[in-house]
């Protein structure tokens, strides 16, 4: 199989090539006129685009009178431009506002435990200093009471 080169396609013509709208323009002589028929033609069709542009346009005008008064349209393009830009940033921002609203509750939920387990270690720190104010108390009853120890059974 060959590669056909472009350069190599229009070689061996004297005219340019056309580019642009011209490349599908339709081959007319600049001296050639339309007949009546196709200028009739033509002025109907371009007639019919005018119409369709005035409907369309006046059908936007109504849609816009109807609703809220708009700006220019360039206005409403930059409005929809930046609410389709910040959409994404705005619906992140919102997922991290509600990471932090269920961290500060669990936060929250582990601060009460804590302040329970305190309580309980408090609370029981103070039975055993009290259990242990009653040893010492009755030890030194204990080893301050008279010694009979003549009248201890041998045992």
């Amino acid at each position: 199989m060959t590669a056909i080169r472009p350069e190599r396609l229009g070689a061996d013509r004297a005219v340019p090539e056309k580019v642009g709208p011209e490349l599908y323009a339709p081959n007319r002589k600049p001296s050639e006129k339309l007949n009546d028929a196709d200028q009739a033609a033509a002025t109907a069709f371009e007639g019919e685009i005018r119409e369709f542009v005035r409907r369309d346009v006046a059908f936007l005008r109504r849609q816009r009178l109807d609703g809220e008064p708009a700006a220019e349209p360039m206005a409403d393009n930059l409005s929809v431009l930046i609410r389709r830009v910040s959409g994404a940033s705005m619906e992140e921002i919102d997922r991290v506002i509600l990471e932090l609203q269920g961290i500060r509750d669990m936060l929250r939920n582990e601060g009460e435990r804590i302040g329970r387990e305190i309580a309980g270690y408090a609370s029981l720190s103070h039975a055993s200093m009290t259990a242990m104010k009653v040893i010492g108390d009755s030890l030194k009853q204990w080893k301050n009471a008279p010694d009979d120890s003549g009248n201890r059974p041998a045992g």
